[in-house]
């Protein structure tokens, strides 16, 4: 046993010392990089700096870090900013030189159900490429970010959760992306204003029919954030609450719980400021599902007693706008277009059952005026509803085969979290309650079929979903040494 901690010792160095190396060699070019940022001008040495930023958390394998920073990009930069492919390319880059640094300590975890998502990126083409025809945006958009980038950010997802203290460490730094867009949230609901705003998007709401998403009969206006729409903002949030609960219920000194409640209770104000009822439906429906997949009727009276005080403080608080989310959910126009979008879709679907009308925007607002209900008085891009944008667009196929991958990679969520000890278990039920909350919402919204909330939560199924999850140390202390040995 002593040789083979002595040899899993000198593994564990060896990774260290790769990892270093690379480090030496960025640090020692910077006197290069820095000459050449004076040359470029100040936006390149932003984008450069940048780059060497990345280049620095991917040499010292802080994948955790790494995820998150990639979250935050794709979101501001591919989503907000319409770059559409700066993180699936940055995505490539990083799996690649995770399989280079392959080492005990950082193991490489090859792909789970390969041959599933070959055929969903085969079978997906021709309804990326006849919508994506129409319009350059769709084209840039739905194949990288809803197909492509859902299996990169799977497949990163592996890379992370090796362990459970790698997924606790993923957690905690994906809930602290998730308070600094909560604060900025509730910044734009207080001042009205964006922080780091696009002219582009501000043009782009002036021109449409939404009034800035101003809640009638009021002088509120719904916050958007990055996210653009209040919807797509308030599914993040309903989505990504329940990562703090998880580390809630596992702290086990008392700033961990003060630092997690009060992260809790941003998101939570924060999804009150979209005012949507789609996202607040699917959230008390993951509370529900918490409530089993924590594991323990300790926690389970925890978590009630949690929700009873969290919702009679909002009441007590803020009162108006408990009002305005009631007056909003029962609006003349909220259910009845929504169903009159899922009829339409419907309609679509039965006269383009195979292949759809076309992965795209443009593609479905053309095709589907042919078919719409008078009930759905206004033109919609999209019908409402991932699981019939998946049929629309690229036909019931494609529809099946992404219903199959989701519930294959849940299923695999599922059995770590058997597998896992009772400690554990409240933390890898969190992010199962948050695929499950993003699943539920996806009914309302296209959240699974989202630019941006899509590859978060397939970035979150990966990080549950990997083979290392939940196996006894003992099982994986032999892996370790048939590494060495080999």
């Amino acid at each position: 046993m002593s040789r083979c901690v002595g040899w899993r010792s000198s593994m564990l160095s060896a990774g260290r010392c790769s990892s270093v190396k690379w480090l030496l060699w960025v640090v020692g070019s910077l006197p290069v990089i820095g000459g050449v940022l004076a040359w470029l001008g100040p936006l390149a040495s932003v984008v450069a700096m940048g780059m060497l930023a990345l280049g620095m958390i991917a040499a010292l394998r802080l994948d955790a870090l790494l995820m998150v920073v990639l979250v935050a990009l794709h979101l501001y930069l591919d989503w907000y900013l319409g770059l559409h492919l700066i993180v699936p390319v940055l995505a490539v880059a990083y799996l690649l030189l995770c399989y280079l640094l392959r080492s005990p300590r950082h193991p490489w975890a090859q792909l789970r159900s390969a041959g599933m998502w070959g055929v969903f990126l085969v079978l997906t083409l021709y309804p990326a490429f006849r919508g994506g025809s129409l319009m350059l945006y769709d084209a840039a958009s739905f194949y990288p970010s809803d197909i492509l980038g859902a299996l990169l950010m799977y497949w990163l997802g592996l890379q992370v959760g090796h362990d459970t203290a790698s997924l606790r460490r993923f957690f905690q730094l994906f809930t602290l992306l998730a308070v600094a867009l909560a604060l900025h949230t509730l910044f734009q609901s207080v001042t009205g204003t964006i922080l780091f705003a696009s002219a582009r998007v501000d043009d782009f709401l002036s021109r449409t029919d939404v009034a800035y998403y101003q809640l009638l009969d009021s002088d509120t206006h719904r916050a958007g954030s990055f996210f653009i729409d209040p919807n797509w903002n308030g599914a993040f949030f309903a989505m990504l609450s329940f990562i703090p609960l998880g580390l809630l219920v596992t702290g086990s000194r008392w700033w961990q719980t003060l630092c997690w409640s009060l992260a809790l209770s941003l998101l939570v104000l924060a999804l009150m400021c979209t005012y949507s009822t789609g996202a607040w439906l699917a959230f008390l429906c993951g509370v529900g599902a918490f409530l089993y997949l924590v594991g323990s009727l300790r926690h389970r009276l925890l978590i009630l007693s949690l929700a009873i005080c969290s919702f009679a403080l909002l009441a007590w608080f803020f009162p108006g706008q408990l009002a305005l989310q009631l007056q909003h959910a029962g609006g003349d126009n909220e259910l009845s277009l929504r169903v009159a979008a899922w009829s339409t879709a419907l309609r679509v679907i039965q006269a383009h059952p195979w292949f759809g009308v076309g992965l795209g925007h443009q593609a479905y607002l053309l095709a589907s005026s042919t078919y719409r209900v008078p009930e759905q008085f206004v033109p919609l891009s999209h019908p409402h509803d991932s699981y019939l944008e998946w049929a629309a667009m690229a036909g019931l196929p494609v529809l099946a085969l992404f219903m199959l991958l989701l519930l294959r990679v849940s299923n695999q969520s599922w059995t770590n979290w058997r597998r896992a000890n009772v400690s554990d278990r409240p933390l890898l039920g969190a992010g199962l309650a948050a695929s499950i909350t993003l699943s539920i919402n996806s009914i309302s919204i296209n959240g699974w079929t989202h630019f941006a909330l899509a590859p978060m939560g397939w970035l979150l199924l990966g990080a549950l979903a990997s083979p290392r999850l939940g196996r006894p140390v003992q099982h994986l202390d032999r892996e370790v040494e048939q590494h060495v040995d080999a």
